[in-house]
C-alpha cells in the first residue's frame, strides 16, 4: 500500500527506542529541579513517580494488543469511550505533548553543549534539530538504530555518574538529614513523571514493529522496569554526593555528582547528556510524527499527514511539522515550564486512556495480552491524583 509504514522493528531495538526516550527525556537535567522540592528524598520521588506511571504502562500494553494502531491514545480513546471528536483532540494533545517534550530536552542537551563548545545557545538549538529531523525522516529502522546507539552512550555515562556518586565524600544533607515532607516529595514526583515519559511513545509504532500483539507489551514493561532501576540509582548517588541546594540551582547536576567523585574533566559527561538529548527529542520526533500519521487515517481535515515517502516509507510531512515545531519551542520556552506542561497534558491523557480500556473490558473482556481488571481503575485514580498534585502546585 502507497499508505502503509513497513514492519521493521523487533523486541530489542524497541526495548531500546523505549529506554532511551525515557532516560534521555530529562534525567540529566531533571534531577536538579526533583532534588530542590525533595532534597534527599529524591529517589523516593522518582519511586513515586514510577508507580504513578505502572498501572498506566499496564493499561497501555493490553491496548496495544487490542489495537495495534500508530495513532495509539486516539484510536484507544476512540473505540473506548465511542467519541471520535475527542480521540482527535487526545490525539493532537499528544502530538502537542511530544513536541514541548522534544523542546525541553532539547533546550537542556543544547546547554551541554554550550557548556564544552564554544557556540551559541540558538545555533546549537536550531543545528541539532535540523540534524534529527532529517534523520527522523531517512527511515525508522536507520532513525532507530541511531537511537539505540545513543542509548547505550547515555547509559554508560549515567553508569559513571552513579559509581562517582557512590565513590565521593557523602554531604552534610545526606548524613544528617531534615525530616521527610510529603508535599514537597508530591510536587517532585510530579515533575520527577516527566523523567517517566516514553512508554506510551512505544504503541505509536505499533504499524511498525514485527508481531505487535506480543513485542509491544513486552517493550513497555521491560523498558519501565530498567528504567526506574536506572532512575532510582542515579537519584540516590546525586543526592548523597552534593548539597540540595546546589544540585536545585545547577543546569548541569549530573556533572557536579562526577566533579563530587572524580577529579577528571566532566566535559566527556556534558557530551554524553548530549547524546541523551539528541536521543530523547529523536524518540519524540519519531512519535508524534506517528500519531499525526495515524490522525491522518482517522480524520479527514488532517487526511494531508496520511502519506508517506515513496522511497524511505515514513510520515515525511508529519516529521517535518514536528521537528520545525520543536525547534521553534525549544527556542522561545524555559525548561522547567515546558517539563510541566508535558506533564499535564500526559496525566489527562492517561485517565482518558485507562477509562477508554476499563469500557472495552466490559464489552470484549477477551485480548492477545490482558492485565487485572482493577488496574485500569488504579491507573486512573494515579494520574487523576497526580493531575490535582500539578494542578495544586501551580497555584
Amino acid at each position: 500500500m502507497a499508505d502503509a509504514l513497513k514492519r521493521r522493528i523487533g523486541l530489542g531495538l524497541l526495548t531500546a527506542y523505549g529506554v532511551g526516550v525515557m532516560v534521555g527525556a530529562g534525567i540529566y537535567v531533571l534531577i536538579g529541579a526533583v532534588a530542590g522540592h525533595a532534597g534527599i528524598y529524591a529517589p523516593i520521588a522518582f519511586l513515586v513517580a514510577g508507580l504513578i506511571a505502572a498501572p498506566s504502562a499496564l493499561s497501555y500494553a493490553e491496548l496495544s494488543t487490542r489495537i495495534p494502531e500508530a495513532a495509539g491514545e486516539a484510536a484507544y480513546i476512540e473505540k473506548g469511550l465511542r467519541s471520535h471528536a475527542l480521540s482527535v483532540l487526545v490525539g493532537l494533545g499528544i502530538v502537542l505533548a511530544g513536541t514541548v517534550s522534544a523542546a525541553a530536552v532539547l533546550r537542556g542537551g543544547a546547554g551541554y553543549l554550550t557548556s564544552v563548545v564554544d557556540v551559541p545557545a540558538m545555533a546549537a538549538i536550531i543545528g541539532l534539530g535540523l540534524v534529527l529531523i532529517g534523520v527522523a525522516m531517512i527511515g525508522v529502522l536507520e532513525s532507530l538504530a541511531v537511537a539505540a546507539i545513543f542509548t547505550v552512550i547515555e547509559l554508560t555515562g549515567l553508569g559513571l555518574v552513579i559509581w562517582a556518586g557512590a565513590t565521593a565524600p557523602p554531604v552534610a544533607d545526606w548524613v544528617a538529614p531534615q525530616g521527610l515532607v510529603w508535599s514537597g516529595i508530591g510536587l517532585a514526583a510530579v515533575l520527577a513523571f516527566f523523567a517517566f515519559i516514553g512508554f506510551e511513545d512505544i504503541v505509536n509504532m505499533a504499524e511498525e514493529v514485527a508481531r505487535p500483539e506480543r513485542t509491544l507489551p513486552w517493550a513497555i514493561l521491560l523498558s519501565l522496569l530498567i528504567t526506574s532501576l536506572i532512575y532510582a540509582g542515579v537519584s540516590l548517588a546525586a543526592v548523597r554526593s552534593v548539597p540540595q541546594t546546589t544540585l536545585a540551582a545547577s543546569q548541569q547536576p549530573l556533572v557536579l555528582v562526577w566533579q563530587a567523585g572524580s577529579d577528571k574533566s566532566a566535559g566527556f559527561l556534558a557530551l554524553i547528556a548530549v547524546a541523551a538529548a539528541l536521543n530523547g527529542v529523536l524518540a519524540q520526533i519519531i512519535m508524534a510524527a506517528r500519531v499525526l500519521f495515524g490522525l491522518g487515517k482517522r480524520e479527514p481535515r488532517l487526511a494531508l499527514f496520511h502519506t508517506v515517502h515513496p522511497r524511505f516509507r515514513t510520515p515525511t510531512r508529519a516529521t517535518l511539522l514536528v521537528g520545525l515545531a520543536v525547534v521553534l519551542v525549544a527556542l522561545a520556552v524555559p525548561f522547567a515550564a515546558l517539563a510541566q506542561m508535558t506533564s499535564s497534558v500526559l496525566l489527562l491523557v492517561f485517565a482518558m486512556v485507562n477509562l477508554s480500556l476499563i469500557a472495552l473490558k466490559r464489552r470484549a473482556p477477551a485480548a492477545p495480552f490482558r492485565v487485572p481488571v482493577w488496574v485500569p481503575y488504579v491507573g486512573l485514580l494515579a494520574a487523576l491524583g497526580a493531575l490535582a498534585v500539578s494542578v495544586w502546585g501551580a497555584v
